[in-house]
């Protein structure tokens, strides 16, 4: 197994429990699992989908396993998953970890999802640690406005003397981040990228500087993407070459991999803008 970035910023073209399993026991600081979710997409040449919802929970359960075990004694983990299988991962994790909390990413949606029952417009998002006395929470880097005190300047008249709200608040479990569009200028070609500011908070709350943050279920490496901006050491890898470019050209670990040049999506939406501009203002008639 070839690491493919540097010594900080580590990328491996592999299957993740391969990987998962290459690593030190208790090494690891803080890790963020994205699995496919067993709803049918394609990743590549891979179709997300198992023969029964038994066989996709067994191999779930083996690398959650696995990244629990290579999780330092104060280190946390964040786990997504679908709604349909969130209840069996929340009572699997239970059994050697402290649930610190259930949270929901909220987003909007593109269109009509469903006729014959309530849509979904939601992930849920497990936050595990091992010891629940002794774990990092960056709070202070993660406020958010308090609307009651920010906008409404309420007093608070419990207090003596009377003080204003505070204008600052941790985040509740609830976050509201857009889903990552064709025009956004972090979109990606992966089906189901998450948005950078998701990775952010909870690399900020869960980890410090020079601290490690693995990765099992790379994709568009938003993770290693952001644990890099903010001075984290990354640990990730992806079963499909495409995705492994997306990956070595975020973090700009290499211009090119097996000969082909490593370049964005080229979008068409740019393309129509540039030829708008370029039509004269007043055109002869």
């Amino acid at each position: 197994m070839k690491n493919l970035g540097t010594d900080d910023f580590r990328i491996y073209l592999c299957d993740a429990i391969d990987m998962l399993s290459s690593l030190d026991d208790g090494s690891i600081d803080l890790i963020f699992a994205d699995p496919p979710y067993n709803i049918g997409k394609n990743f590549g040449k891979c179709k997300d989908k198992w023969n029964n919802e038994e066989e996709y929970i067994k191999w779930c359960y083996n690398w959650l396993d696995i990244c629990i075990k290579k999780l330092k004694n104060d280190g946390s983990i964040y786990v997504m998953a679908s709604t349909q299988a969130m209840p069996y991962f929340d009572i699997h994790m239970r059994k050697s970890m402290y649930v610190m909390g259930r949270i929901i990413w909220n987003y909007d949606s593109s269109g009509v999802q469903a006729q014959n029952y309530f849509g979904s417009m939601y992930e849920p998002i497990l936050f595990c640690v091992k010891d629940k006395h002794n774990y990092t929470f960056n709070s202070q880097d993660i406020l958010v406005e308090a609307k009651t005190g920010a906008k409404r300047k309420l007093i608070d008249y419990r207090k003596n003397p009377p003080q204003p709200y505070n204008s600052e608040k941790v985040p509740g479990n609830v976050w509201h981040f857009p889903r990552v569009r064709y025009r956004m200028e972090e979109y990606e070609k992966h089906p189901t990228q998450k948005p950078v500011a998701l990775l952010e908070r909870i690399i900020k709350a869960s980890s410090n500087k020079g601290d490690t943050v693995a990765d099992p279920f790379g994709g568009t490496f938003t993770t290693a993407y952001v644990a890099k901006q903010l001075g984290r050491k990354v640990i990730s890898c992806d079963i499909e070459k495409e995705y492994i470019k997306i990956g070595l050209r975020r973090l700009k670990l290499a211009t090119e991999f097996e000969g082909t040049r490593l370049k964005p999506v080229n979008k068409c939406y740019k393309k129509n803008i540039e030829q708008k501009e370029s039509l004269p203002l007043f055109p002869k008639l």
